[in-house]
């Protein structure tokens, strides 16, 4: 099972959403979230979302903490051994105390890439929390971290890819279900829009490499309606509720209603 957690809110128009801009620029909100990936024996979490305090200095409205959202799968977050990380932006890394049992996935080179000279430019690193970065670094030495070089399988029916292009060790996640191969693109595309029309996020590190990772997404789904993106709100009106009575964490191992 695969649960998308919508955490957080950000109204915006399109002209933010698309490198170049968008000439109509109309309404174009983003949604923040993490996912839970749910199997027999144990629980996976992809991303960990920003905690208040950072969403108040961004501008971003905090709608459910991550705590709240895992809590109403019936998921401890004290209790999860394996996190994944897809990128060390803001959005995807906080929330340091949550998870104190946890191993953290990452990839080599998004580690080197938030560590290295490139965060010497303030326009790259803007989307980085320092203390994200040294929350990481204190996890490695505490033995709490395994890195990926490329692609991996984390447990039989997960596997992890490295895509890069909206930064330069983003990675996506496959994992198995009942209706075949999903892909949780993450920050690969951060709408339906980015990855179908081939319009890049304009928070971009390589745009040859954003717009490659298209192939490889598409290869790793059994469909186009197997591929998540990482803050489309259309994500919550296409997949059904997972609880009743909750209409912002959805099932994604489902058929979508649209």
């Amino acid at each position: 099972e695969i649960y998308a957690i919508r955490y957080g809110h950000l109204e915006r128009t399109a002209t933010h959403n698309f490198l170049g801009g968008d000439e109509h620029d109309g309404p174009m909100p983003l949604d923040y979230y993490v996912w839970a990936i749910v199997g027999e024996r144990r629980s996976v979490l992809l991303d960990t979302g920003f905690d208040a305090a950072t969403g108040a200095a961004r501008g971003r409205t905090l709608v459910r903490p991550v705590a709240d959202g895992l809590a109403a799968l019936g998921i401890d977050p004290a209790t999860l051994r394996d996190v994944i990380v897809s990128h060390m932006h803001y959005d995807h890394a906080g929330n340091h105390d949550l998870f104190p049992q946890a191993r953290y996935h990452l990839q080599d080179a998004e580690m080197a890439f938030c560590t290295g000279r490139s965060m010497c430019h303030g326009v790259i690193r803007a989307a980085f929390e320092a203390r994200d970065v040294q929350a990481m670094v204190g996890r490695l030495y505490a033995g709490r971290v395994v890195f990926h070089d490329g692609d991996s399988e984390l447990a039989p029916g997960i596997t992890l890819h490295r895509v890069g292009g909206h930064t330069r060790g983003l990675q996506i996640v496959r994992v198995h279900t009942r209706s075949g191969w999903v892909v949780l693109a993450a920050d690969a595309a951060h709408f339906y829009a980015n990855w179908q029309q081939r319009r890049p996020f304009p928070i971009v590190d390589d745009v040859s490499a954003y717009l490659e990772a298209f192939r490889t997404i598409e290869g790793l789904a059994s469909s186009p309606r197997h591929i998540i993106p990482g803050h489309d709100p259309l994500v919550l009106q296409h997949y059904p509720a997972a609880r009743a009575g909750v209409a912002d964490i959805v099932r994604l191992d489902l058929d979508p209603l649209s």
